[in-house]
């Protein structure tokens, strides 16, 4: 892989169309991240779980406010990235057209994007669409379909989801393709497990195997940006898998250092773990000395403290990646290295503590755990409700279920597809852009717990 060849302006769904001309002071990759945080999944983050599902609290932080956090995170990556190669090579990308503001921009657009696709409850959701047509009622759904189809649902993926969301246009909403319309670079970017969901790798040590980046009615979609981009593949073509694009690993990086911290901080916020084993936490990787320590010290706020520590850190772990990535960038042009930069930094193992930790006292605190249990009786409720109407349509109620349907999700007359596989999706990509509270409301309201008033 090259660079020259993976900074590309061409859009997906705009093949073959002039390019435009009327945009200056405003590069392609600047376009992008606009037309993510205008659209209507990013804004659906908002009310969607990222530390504690459903707070009261409006301090915590919820997928947007997370995303807007790794976004700038990734854009200081991205930027000196881009600087500090354009230093090695001595000007090249300069004279390719291509800036240090571009690798930033790109990197923000693809974490803007990188939860797009996660269901509601956080991460559990995933879990429970999978189980759902693994263990339970989906499993008579999904008997017939090939088998690589029946993996994109047994092992439901919100990575794969968010390339749908931003590469799919569904046909009875417009007679043009392409989702979002964003620029090759930005989608490769964003696409951290560019494989298909077969076959699975389950002993592999490389990232971008360990999960799967498009469902199988995207994989020709991926093929064309893949190839328009000279990324490098895996197998031959009936393996549907290449390797990352190298600003992928940014993105990853972006997100675990975001998570990683700032999670902790919301936790302590919510009470749910004390504020010195959050102190011990970070000073363990940004020890408080010398002028850091007068200024530390005149902090008398508690919540304060954690702030002025969590941006200290975030700041050393943005340089220990960069420092990391430029030594391994030949090996990651070349398609040799393929493991989490976070992972192999300084910090790594203390970044590791910090998961472990996060797993065991605030990911499983008892009123996640409750959430997440109810959430299972939301999400399975209504995935049968919706798959059974799609799928045995001729009762009245079944019809009554198609039309609370959003029409995206139906042909251009208003019925279900001749596709299972697809109304299955359909369905399921449906509950996974709900937000939290939406799919709680919806799943009392047709289950007659609840009745709106008008």
């Amino acid at each position: 892989m090259n660079w020259q060849q993976l900074f590309s302006s061409n859009r997906y769904g705009k093949e073959g169309e002039p390019a435009s001309t009327h945009h200056a002071g405003r590069t392609e990759y600047q376009r992008d991240f606009d037309r993510i945080i205008f659209s209507s999944a990013f804004r659906r983050l908002q009310n969607k779980t990222q530390v504690v599902p459903l707070p009261e609290s409006d301090y915590v932080r919820n997928r947007l406010t997370h995303s807007l956090e790794t976004s700038c995170v990734g854009r200081s990556l991205g930027r000196i990235v881009g600087q500090r190669l354009d230093e090695k090579y001595e000007g090249l990308f300069t004279e390719l057209g291509i800036t240090p503001e571009d690798f930033g921009s790109v990197v923000a657009a693809a974490c803007l994007a990188h939860d797009l696709g996660n269901p509601p409850f956080g991460h559990a959701g995933e879990d429970i669409i999978s189980e759902y047509f693994s263990l339970h009622n989906g499993t008579q759904f999904i008997q017939g379909l090939p088998e690589a189809q029946q993996q994109d649902l047994k092992n439901f993926e919100g990575n794969a989801a968010g390339f749908r969301i931003l590469t799919y246009t569904f046909p009875s909403q417009s007679m043009h393709t392409g989702g979002l319309r964003l620029t090759y670079t930005t989608l490769a970017t964003f696409t951290k497990y560019p494989k298909a969901s077969l076959p699975v790798i389950n002993t592999t040590e490389n990232a971008s195997e360990k999960k799967y980046g498009f469902f199988q009615a995207q994989k020709n979609d991926f093929k064309t940006i893949a190839k328009g981009l000279n990324l490098k593949q895996v197998g031959d073509d009936t393996t549907y898998q290449w390797k990352r694009h190298p600003l992928a690993f940014l993105v990853e990086a972006a997100d675990d250092i975001c998570y990683h911290i700032i999670d902790i901080e919301d936790a302590a916020k919510m009470k749910i773990v004390s504020f010195v084993e959050v102190e011990s936490f970070l000073t363990g990787i940004f020890p408080v000395e010398n002028e850091d320590k007068r200024i530390y010290d005149g902090i008398h706020d508690e919540g304060e403290r954690i702030g002025y520590l969590r941006s200290k850190v975030i700041n050393r772990l943005i340089y220990e990646v960069i420092d990391l990535f430029i030594r391994e960038e030949e090996n990651v042009l070349n398609g040799t290295f393929d493991i989490s930069l976070t992972k192999h930094i300084p910090s790594g193992e203390k970044l590791a503590s910090i998961k472990k930790f996060s797993v065991d006292r605030v990911y499983k605190s008892r009123q996640n755990l409750e959430i997440e249990a109810a959430g299972y009786e939301v999400i399975t409720g209504l995935l049968d409700v919706f798959i059974t109407a799609l799928l045995d349509n001729k009762s009245r109620y079944g019809q009554k279920m198609i039309e609370l349907l959003p029409k995206q999700y139906l042909d251009k007359d208003g019925r279900p597809f001749d596709n299972p596989y697809l109304n299955i999706l359909n369905v399921a990509a449906f509950i996974s852009g709900m937000t939290d509270t939406y799919a709680i409301n919806l799943y009392r309201t047709i289950k007659g717990l609840s009745l709106t008033s008008y």
